[in-house]
């Protein structure tokens, strides 16, 4: 296959993956290539990335390397593709690259956690409420562009109302649910909205409560999504400096933790239901 000028998060990840499972196997970079019958620059960009695998490919290297998880070389053939068209690629070039790569992200996830502190999480966002967001930014956006984000966030909701949808937990603390962006009106709408939203068999919003003595756990704001085999999943977290994609075994396992610590000590799906309902007839 040609070699990719750039590579997408899902890409460079299955050239991670690979490169994992030679450094397992004990093989450096010019024996993996020996074995391969190819050369060791490819080898190098295979793993960085840039060069595609095809599917038999893929399990001749999983092969080559003795690796026996056959869920894990099965998820590994399927990411194993040239870039997905998927409804993303209309905005390359128009957005960010971490943009495209959190919806390819979503649309290949078997499940997805939100953890929010200031803002209700995007996927269950209104068009209002993610206008006020983003016309917030500084430097201001231009109106072109501001609406390129909107549209992009409102077409990301795919994965929650497609025919299959996957799994959604959203755990979102209250100063979410108190703090208005924009007009009254659309906070109303917006928290109107999630209770809609929260009602549907996939999907679980929990509120982290102010009552809650001792907690401090601020710092685990994030998006994980789950991969078709947990070594696969994949948390993002937005950063000073940008989008950040994380993906070691160590830190998976801490977001995991986070998550379900929060998880307890948050109220329960129809006690949240009560609260949410409150605010908005607050507004």
């Amino acid at each position: 296959m040609p070699r990719r000028q750039q590579a997408s998060a899902r890409q460079q990840r299955l050239g991670a993956e690979l490169r994992k499972l030679r450094e397992a196997a004990g093989l450096k970079g010019r024996e993996a290539a020996a074995l391969l019958g190819t050369d060791s620059a490819q080898v190098s960009q295979i793993e960085a990335g840039l060069a595609g695998v095809s599917k038999v490919r893929m399990r001749r290297i999983a092969a080559q390397y003795a690796c026996t998880d056959t869920e894990l070389v099965d998820a590994l053939a399927a990411m194993a593709v040239a870039r997905t068209q998927g409804w993303w690629e209309e905005y390359r070039g128009l957005l960010p690259t971490s943009f495209l790569d959190l919806s390819e992200l979503e649309h290949h996830a078997t499940y997805r956690w939100d953890v929010e502190f200031l803002y209700i999480p995007g996927l269950l966002q209104t068009e209002d409420y993610a206008r006020a967001l983003f016309s917030s930014r500084v430097p201001e956006l231009p109106e072109e562009d501001l609406e390129l984000r909107v549209r992009h966030r409102m077409r990301r909701r795919t994965i929650l109302e497609r025919e299959r949808p996957i799994p959604y937990d959203a755990l979102v603390h209250e100063a979410a649910l108190r703090i208005m962006v924009g007009s009254r009106a659309a906070s109303r709408a917006q928290l109107t909205r999630v209770l809609e939203l929260s009602e549907a068999d996939h999907i679980s919003v929990r509120v982290i409560p102010f009552e809650l003595e001792h907690f401090s756990d601020v710092g685990a704001a994030m998006v994980y999504a789950g991969g078709a085999v947990p070594r696969l999943d994949t948390v993002v977290r937005d950063g000073p400096h940008g989008t950040v994609f994380v993906d070691s075994a160590a830190q998976l396992s801490v977001f995991r933790t986070h998550f379900r610590r929060l998880q307890a000590v948050s109220l329960d799906p129809e006690r949240s239901r009560d609260l949410i309902h409150r605010l908005s007839k607050e507004l």
